[in-house]
C-alpha cells in the first residue's frame, strides 16, 4: 500500500519522511526523482522545449530548470502543459520503484507537494497524511533554512494557498491523517514514530 506525505513549505514535510525512512519505510521523493527524470528520460527535455515553443535544452542537451521555471510559474496554461508532459513519467517512474521495493514492505511512502490538488497521482495513493503547522511557523521556520526575507518566502507560500488555506482552518483537508508539527524535532519524532506504531505496521 502506499502512503503519500504532503505538506505546503515550511510544514516539516521532507522531515516526516526522513523520520518514516528511519523507520523502515521505502520513500520516493516525488520532487528528487523528477529532477532526475529530465536527466535520465531520453528526448524529455526536447519534448518540453518543443510543447511550449520555447528553446530550454542547454548545449549539453539537459534543460534549462531554472529557465522551465521562470516560463511556467507565470504561466498557468504552459504549466498545466509541463505537467501533462511530467506527470505521466513521474508514475511510471513511481511504479517500476515501487516494484523494487522489499516484498516484506507493507507501506510504501510518496513525498508529493502536489497530490491534493492533482488528480493525476490518486489512483496511486491509497492514504495520504498532511504535516501541517501554522502558516507564521512555516514562515519563520523556511526563512531560517533557505536564509530567505519574508517577502521571498511569501510569495513562494502563494503559490500554496490551499496549505496556507489549511493551515488557517478555512479549507478542510482531503487527507486520511493530519500531523501538527508546532513543536521542534524531537517532538516532530515522538509523532511519527506514535503514528509508525499505531497505524503504519512494518510486518
Amino acid at each position: 500500500m502506499t502512503l503519500a506525505v504532503t505538506g505546503g513549505i515550511g510544514s516539516g514535510k521532507s522531515l516526516v519522511c526522513s523520520i518514516l525512512g528511519r523507520n523502515g519505510f521505502p520513500v520516493y521523493d516525488s520532487d528528487s526523482r523528477t529532477k532526475d527524470l529530465y536527466l535520465s528520460v531520453p528526448g524529455l527535455s526536447g519534448r518540453i522545449s518543443d510543447a511550449l515553443g520555447i528553446d530550454l535544452c542547454r548545449p549539453d542537451g539537459t534543460l534549462d530548470r531554472a529557465g522551465l521555471a521562470a516560463v511556467v510559474f507565470s504561466d498557468p496554461d504552459k504549466l498545466r502543459l509541463l505537467e501533462s508532459i511530467v506527470y505521466p513519467e513521474v508514475k511510471t517512474d513511481f511504479l517500476k520503484w515501487k516494484e523494487n521495493t522489499p516484498e516484506d514492505c507493507i507501506w510504501v511512502v510518496m513525498e508529493s507537494a502536489v497530490i491534493l490538488e492533482k488528480p493525476f497521482f490518486r489512483d496511486l495513493i491509497d492514504k495520504v497524511l498532511l504535516v501541517d503547522a501554522p502558516v507564521k511557523l512555516r514562515l519563520e521556520r523556511t526563512m531560517e533554512r533557505d536564509r530567505s526575507d519574508a517577502e521571498t518566502v511569501g510569495r513562494r507560500m502563494a503559490n500554496q494557498r490551499l496549505f496556507t488555506d489549511i493551515s488557517e482552518g478555512r479549507h478542510r483537508p482531503d487527507a486520511d491523517f493530519v500531523i501538527v508539527n508546532d513543536g521542534d524535532e524531537s517532538s516532530l519524532e515522538r509523532k511519527v514514530e506514535a503514528f509508525c506504531r499505531n497505524i503504519l505496521p512494518t510486518k
